[in-house]
């Protein structure tokens, strides 16, 4: 072969072009990130069902999801994992060359045929399907500054979660956010002896408030039919949901004959916290919310990043003073060092190619 070229150097220069040419038409499609997506596409399945143990979601949530997935197109496995918090969740993994987005629509209408065996509980907080890589692009972190007077993660979190993350996950190239934290809640503490001695149980205390935390419609006044002499109109506003714990521990819980009535402050306390404890952050030892980006399948690394940072950066403008932002974990960097270590090698191997053409292949 090697004699071949050497005797016809101009069909070797053509040659050579043309695998140079064919190069730079196809690395502008060729995907940019840490690692190869080498691995079959996965599809993961989240379900959250609150208060429920690892066993409750196993035989009530994780079963029913599993089977409704078996017979899945090209479905190769699936692995599911069961945390005592309440959330479920349930990764598919698909044959090779499989088009993950016609695997997420085939798990999607699947899981709406499982929907009458779930839990209402599971249904309210919603399924998650979404195709994202295995590992983290990068990671964010809000916090205090050193200066600040407070130190509530109780509000970070709510303000991350309101004001941060949405606009995040909005971004292209985002395939997952993954929070650190949780939204702010209203917190009910029962006393299970008090609650005992007047003859209630957690059933009539969640009934109770589901039926008198509510925001229903009042209607109006004065609006059509009505008489001639009726010249306004005014819409009526009633108080509905709650928002405070003092409006809160004043929810009926039980009314006796004798006029008197119990109340949800009598046996339970109450204060706005975190929806959910079970996960905590810090930063160089100071406490903080963070959130995890994971990469879309075929995104570009290095423009995801910079397009989140740069959401960060904006946000960050309308920050409260006394709070603020760091990216303390982000691969795109090791990205950014592995093309400029291609390019040097690419260019070298150009400048040998080209001397040994040039001084062989005369």
């Amino acid at each position: 072969m090697s004699d071949f070229f050497i005797k016809r150097p101009s069909f070797a220069w053509v040659v050579a072009l043309f695998i140079s040419l064919a190069g730079l038409l196809i690395i502008s499609k060729l995907p940019v990130a840490q690692y190869p997506n080498v691995a079959p596409p996965q599809i993961t399945v989240t379900a959250t069902y609150p208060g429920a143990s690892a066993k409750v979601l196993v035989e009530s949530v994780t079963s029913v999801l599993e089977e409704s997935l078996n017979g899945a197109k090209n479905l190769l496995y699936f692995e599911s994992t069961n945390n005592s918090n309440g959330t479920a969740e349930i990764v598919v993994t698909f044959q090779p060359g499989t088009d993950p987005d016609l695997a997420q629509v085939d798990v999607q209408n699947r899981l709406k045929k499982a929907e009458a065996r779930m839990p209402q509980a599971v249904l309210t907080q919603g399924l998650q399907v979404e195709q994202t890589s295995a590992g983290f692009l990068l990671i964010y972190v809000l916090n205090y500054k050193e200066d600040a007077k407070r130190n509530d993660t109780t509000v970070l979190g709510d303000y991350a979660a309101r004001n941060i993350n949405n606009e995040l996950r909005r971004l292209p190239g985002v395939g997952k956010l993954q929070f650190f934290s949780s939204e702010a809640a209203m917190r009910v503490w029962i006393d299970p002896q008090k609650l005992v001695g007047y003859g209630l149980s957690i059933e009539d205390v969640s009934n109770a408030i589901r039926g008198q935390n509510v925001q229903v419609p009042a209607g109006a006044f004065g609006s059509a039919p009505g008489t001639s002499e009726q010249e306004l109109t005014a819409t009526l506003a009633v108080k509905g949901a709650l928002d405070n714990p003092e409006e809160f521990g004043q929810v009926v819980l039980r009314s006796n004959p004798d006029g008197s009535s119990v109340k949800l402050a009598d046996v339970a306390r109450l204060e706005v916290g975190q929806e959910s404890y079970n996960i905590s952050s810090r930063l160089n030892g100071t406490p903080g919310v963070g959130g995890a980006i994971k990469l879309s399948p075929g995104a570009n690394a290095i423009e995801t990043a910079t397009l989140v940072k740069a959401r960060l950066a904006e946000l960050s403008q309308f920050f409260p003073s006394d709070m603020q932002y760091s990216v303390p974990y982000d691969t795109s960097r090791f990205v950014d060092v592995a093309i400029e270590k291609v390019i040097h090698t690419l260019l070298e191997a150009m400048v040998l190619v080209f001397l040994v053409m040039f001084l062989f292949l005369q």
